[in-house]
């Protein structure tokens, strides 16, 4: 019997321009070689869109007849970025073997922005410089070629969406500790949208890094239409942006480029999405700001926040957080921008659902007090690429329709798969159960149940028997040994012993030489 020919899968797109990027990176560093790589990409998107109407133009027929192709406004009509002849992609493959081709480059991006207000100091300009081979930027080009992105077809796929997604995740990878700076995981972001469901409103993040928040936001409508239709008794329109509005902040400037790129690929307005150096507790940029929904993964225990400018600062409502980590200032920053029924949900350390140190046990009793606690979610191990400490989800709702009083705890330790051996996600199974869970629960809908080791609902009564520690494995009934590790906590008092240890032989060693001295000296007397 002949054997069955073997099916061959096509690889990805995203995967193959992966594989050739990641080859012509040679030596340079990733962190450097996100902004060309991305850059380039971004820049055939908006080539490619601006092209397949340009030949609609000048061909000139139907509704568009005797327009102009190189009319600006024809584009902003038809919400397509213009690009100046000089700018365009196939004058710069042409010149892509050229010594010239890095210049060629950022003179182009300097012409888009120039031609683009909403581009303003968001291109890359670091074609150009010496350490960047030319030979690889030309190789980069003619790699991007290869790939169509931005005509109506390509967009409908939401090809580049998922190039631009599967770099930033590979780049977080190749980056390590610094690359959980710009990226969450994309599972984790999955989880959070889903179970706030911002379906309609401001959605919000003050620390929006490259803005996967958004993304997951707006993908959530688009993914959820017929389910809304049939709860709330109409149907969402096919453009989220008619239904949601963002904003955004971020310190990193090279991240808020990112952010800008990663939204204008997908035709989000990122008017509202902010840049500063000082950040959301310096300088808000967004004060009057009360948005409907707020989704955040904020840098765990931050101890350079600036806290100590800040001690009567008009947000701390329920407590004034430590100037040695910014968790809690974190936790009171979003309630202070919600709306009255606004609901947040976002990442913070484990230790945070403990901690009793400088005031933050008093400011959890707080917000446990008041009934703004809707839901915490225990986080499997290895999934964020930048800190190796527990991480667990925080929801918050500023009006419970249903369960007042109440919390829901979730435990997700044992969920996930590992991806490699140093990150785990979760699965879409995983996220349904999660998501599910919490909104039947939320509803009172009957089909809500609690499963010992999973999850449980508490009342403030039984919180409060528990000296309003929040982590889950002690309400769900399994071993909170480990659930209850507070890593910051953990760290404070080894250093302290350590500290102790070193002035203790520090005390010895002196006595020692002391006694040497005195040794040699009446030695010396002798003699």
């Amino acid at each position: 019997m002949a054997k069955k020919a073997k099916e061959v899968v096509e690889e990805p797109l995203e995967k193959k321009l992966w594989k050739a990027a990641d080859k012509l990176r040679k030596n340079m560093d990733a962190a450097e070689y996100k902004h060309v790589a991305l850059g380039l990409i971004f820049l055939k998107y908006i080539s490619d869109a601006f092209e397949e109407l340009y030949n609609k133009l000048k061909t000139g027929k139907g509704e568009y007849e005797g327009a102009d192709p190189e009319d600006k406004n024809e584009y902003v009509a038809e919400k397509v970025f213009y690009v100046p002849p000089s700018a365009r992609w196939t004058w710069l493959q042409g010149r892509a073997k050229l010594p010239t081709i890095g210049k060629d480059i950022d003179d182009a991006m300097d012409a888009i922005e120039k031609d683009n207000p909403s581009l303003k100091g968001v291109l890359p300009k670091v074609f150009a410089q010496e350490k960047l081979d030319k030979a690889t930027v030309g190789g980069l080009v003619d790699m991007v070629s290869t790939a169509t992105l931005g005509t109506k077809e390509a967009q409908s796929k939401d090809l580049l969406g998922r190039v631009f997604e599967y770099f930033l995740g590979e780049f977080a990878l190749a980056e390590g500790k610094k690359g959980g700076q710009f990226y969450t995981p994309e599972s984790v972001v999955r989880l959070l949208v889903e179970m706030l469901e911002p379906y309609e409103g401001r959605v919000f993040d003050p620390c929006c890094g490259s803005g996967g928040m958004f993304v997951q936001s707006e993908k959530f409508i688009k993914h959820h239409q017929d389910y809304y239709k049939k709860n709330n008794g109409k149907k969402l329109s096919l453009n989220p942006a008619d239904h949601i509005s963002i904003y955004g902040q971020e310190s990193n400037q090279t991240t808020w480029r990112l952010a800008k790129m990663n939204l204008a690929i997908r035709g989000i307005d990122s008017s509202n999405v902010k840049w500063n150096n000082e950040g959301s507790f310096l300088n808000d940029a967004h004060k009057d700001l009360k948005a409907d929904y707020i989704i955040a993964n904020p840098p765990f225990n931050d101890s350079d926040w600036s806290g100590e400018l800040l001690q009567k600062d008009a947000r701390w409502v329920y407590g004034t957080p430590t100037t040695s980590n910014a968790n809690y200032a974190w936790i009171q920053h979003f309630i202070f921008h919600l709306a009255e029924n606004g609901q947040a949900g976002f990442v913070l350390s484990k230790g945070s659902l403990t901690s009793n140190a400088n005031n933050e046990g008093e400011i959890r009793k707080a917000l446990v007090e008041n009934d703004l606690i809707d839901c915490i979610v225990n986080l499997p191990t290895k999934l964020f690429l930048n800190t190796q400490i527990p991480a667990c989800l925080w929801f918050l709702s500023k009006n419970k329709k249903q369960r007042k009083g109440k919390t829901l705890f979730i435990d997700a330790r044992n969920m996930g798969f590992l991806k490699s051996r140093k990150n785990r996600e979760l699965n879409n199974n995983d996220i349904a159960l999660i998501a599910s869970t919490y909104h039947n629960w939320r509803t009172s809908d009957a089909d809500y149940q609690e499963v010992q080791g999973f999850c449980k609902c508490a009342t403030i009564e039984e919180i409060r028997n528990l000296n309003y520690a929040l982590t889950p494995g002690r309400y769900i009934g399994l071993p909170d040994d480990e659930d209850d590790f507070n890593f910051a906590e953990r760290f404070t008092s080894l250093k302290a012993e350590l500290e102790k240890q070193i002035s203790e032989e520090d005390e010895l060693n002196n006595r020692i030489a002391k006694n040497l001295s005195k040794i040699v000296i009446t030695a010396e007397a002798n003699v």
